[in-house]
């Protein structure tokens, strides 16, 4: 097959796209550390534009501000890697892309900007519907461990992938 993309992730990729048309859902992605490879496993599939309605790669913060909303309050509140700011980029990405659910994506692929709190390979999640209540915030954090940047990376673009089955949510948190 004609792919840049490791299979295992084009696979669950063809599935997401499967699944959400079969539903009649469109998507949408936040990706900070992943840096746009959801998206880019997403655009594989062949056909996939009548599902995926886009996505943003907002690594710094202020691309975060700017390009989906999140406030700059949050951010030095909590850090870039939270589950506030990932709830503020999944429900920036829904509302700016207009689709039916979007995920987000930001976290500590290393090989440096670690700390003990948030060591690298910490990667946070949050998945935003359209007719959601914002109160009802569904994220989720997962540690990975030190994988090496690729081996983190491909973790969060896999449990993303896995966020944007229709069937499938993070359990609800409370902020942050």
């Amino acid at each position: 097959m004609d792919q840049i993309l490791p299979d295992e992730l084009v696979a669950l990729a063809r599935k997401v796209i499967e699944a959400n048309r079969a539903a009649g859902r469109t998507i949408a992605l936040a990706e900070s550390c992943t840096g746009g490879l959801v998206s880019a496993a997403l655009t594989e599939i062949p056909g996939s534009s009548d599902v995926f309605e886009g996505g943003f790669v907002t690594y710094s913060n202020e691309a975060k501000i700017k390009q989906i909303g999140v406030s700059l309050d949050v951010l030095e509140t909590f850090g870039a890697v939270s589950i506030a700011v990932a709830w503020g980029m999944a429900r920036g990405a829904l509302e700016r892309s207009g689709a039916d659910v979007a995920v987000a994506i930001t976290g500590i692929a290393g090989p440096d900007g670690g700390t003990e709190k948030k060591p690298v390979g910490t990667v946070v999640f949050a998945r935003a519907e359209k007719g959601g209540d914002p109160e009802n915030v569904v994220a989720d954090s997962r540690q990975f461990g030190d994988l090496g940047r690729a081996g983190v990376r491909r973790q969060a673009a896999l449990v993303a992938l896995e966020l944007l089955m229709p069937d499938a949510a993070p359990a609800p948190t409370s902020l942050p």
